[in-house]
């Protein structure tokens, strides 16, 4: 293999496009309405238009602003899932999959925090950042695909839980205000649920 391959190879996904977007459409499939699932697959798309905000700008203030941006909501959804889903992983048979989901998160933060220390307006920044979103698109096309599935065949109870859980967390980390969709990536915003939030619990009132 060559440098140059093993480059791509490093950032690039190995499932395609199509791959993806067929298994972003199962999942939405199984999820239910506004549950622990639905808003997964919502701030996947959340943390997907927050690495093209980044990309596209074009000074260094800019950059460092959207940068700040990914880094809330990509860590406050990682949180959210290792407090509340992967254990539910571990506890109902698929350790396994929880425990790959721990350390591929772990890398991602390590790689989002050596972000810091480069140049936002080099190559070798953008390198970075292609290598970190080709993880997280790899990351979030195993979930989508196979290992949150089973935990659909939950009770309703248990399924309640995890939402409630996964909600309580991830608010936790970014504060209300960004769980309901403000202050992300314009591109972000219009993944909302039915009741006018970005697919959290209903504002409150």
């Amino acid at each position: 293999m060559s440098i140059l391959d093993k480059v791509v190879a490093a950032v690039t996904p190995p499932e395609s496009i199509e791959a993806r977007r067929k298994a972003r459409e199962k999942a939405r499939a199984a999820a239910g309405h506004n549950d622990w699932l639905d808003h997964i697959l919502q701030h996947h798309a959340q943390i997907e238009a927050a690495f093209a905000a980044v990309k596209a700008t074009s000074d260094a203030t800019s950059r460092l602003a959207a940068q700040r941006e990914l880094a809330l909501i990509l860590t406050g959804h990682a949180n959210a899932e290792e407090v509340a889903i992967y254990p539910a992983l571990v506890r109902f048979g698929h350790k396994s999959h929880g425990m790959a989901g721990y350390t591929e998160q772990a890398g991602a933060k390590a790689n989002m925090g050596e972000l810091e220390y480069l140049d936002p307006m080099s190559q070798e920044y953008l390198d970075k950042l292609e290598h970190i979103r080709g993880a997280v698109a790899h990351h979030m096309y195993e979930e989508e695909s196979s290992r949150f599935l089973d935990l659909t065949k939950l009770t309703p109870g248990e399924q309640a839980r995890l939402t409630e859980r996964y909600d309580e967390e991830f608010e936790r980390y970014v504060g209300d205000e960004l769980a309901h969709g403000n202050h992300l990536p314009r591109e972000a915003r219009g993944t909302r649920a039915p009741g006018g939030t970005t697919g959290m619990r209903p504002e409150k009132h």
